[in-house]
């Protein structure tokens, strides 16, 4: 459980990849640039130690950072993918189980045509997810010309996909690969297959549980955070919000140390 003494390691200057794993860890769920509206720690400011309000720097740090961003989630270390508000978030191996039970979105690789039937996903992403189902991880210009949406309206279609997929936890960004003589192409895998322990585990658990374990984390890292910040950050209505910080209210005063009771 996060202690106060967490909550000063996430101050502390993030030097290298592994500290970069600590961080994600003890913050559970953070950003990878700061992001308006968005009260979470973001790892750009742990890296650079510039406040949340200072802008971003195109410098050898953020070359780093951006390296980090496709080298944590290839190499298994932390879930990434366009989430929060649709930009970059970082989610630890050990929170991701509780993502994926929240969004009700544990799935086997297949699974995309009962999303589809459900209405949870449009044909373009459905269409997204088979070809990763069949080809395994693909870079975004592989990954459109096995979806045929090569055109500048496919492409169109493609980011829009894309990112609903990814907003809903079923994909993950997964590297990057040189696929032009531009940037380095995102490469993407299904969440089932690039963290199959945390979606195996996601199953156990009922949406109204990972809320609690969700709000407890956020009200641990946040003393003081009020209701309306977590509906507005988790997108949960009104009553969820409510049972998911009692929970996490019970939860916490079952946790106090015993040290404290008096002898």
């Amino acid at each position: 459980m996060p202690t106060r003494d967490d909550r000063l390691r996430l101050r502390r200057r993030v030097t290298s990849l592994t500290d970069a794993v600590k961080f994600i860890e003890v913050a559970g769920f953070c950003t990878l640039f700061p992001v308006a509206n968005v009260p979470l720690p973001s790892l750009y400011c742990a890296v650079t130690g510039r406040g949340q309000d200072d802008g971003i720097v195109f410098d050898e740090q953020f070359e780093k950072i951006w390296r980090w961003k496709d080298e944590l989630p290839r190499r298994r270390r932390a879930h990434y993918a366009k989430y929060f508000r649709g930009k970059g978030t970082f989610i630890s191996r050990g929170h991701l189980p509780y993502f994926l039970a929240m969004r009700e979105a544990a799935a086997a690789p297949d699974d995309y045509e009962r999303f589809y039937r459900q209405g949870r996903i449009r044909d373009d992403a459905r269409l997204i997810w088979q070809a990763l189902a069949q080809h395994g991880p693909l870079a975004t210009l592989e990954l459109r010309h096995a979806c045929k949406m090569e055109t500048t309206a496919g492409n169109m279609r493609f980011k829009r996909a894309i990112l609903d997929l990814q907003c809903l936890l079923v994909v993950s960004h997964f590297g990057s690969e040189q696929e032009t003589g531009a940037w380095a192409s995102g490469k993407y895998e299904l969440t089932s297959r690039a963290f199959p322990q945390e979606t195996e585990a996601a199953f156990a658990i009922e949406p109204q549980s990972a809320r609690a374990k969700l709000a407890a984390q956020f009200a641990r890292m946040n003393p003081g955070a009020q209701p309306m910040q977590l509906a507005r950050l988790f997108g949960w209505a009104k009553a969820q919000t409510e049972i998911a910080l009692q929970s996490a209210r019970e939860h916490a005063r079952a946790e106090k140390p015993r040290s404290t009771a008096p002898r």
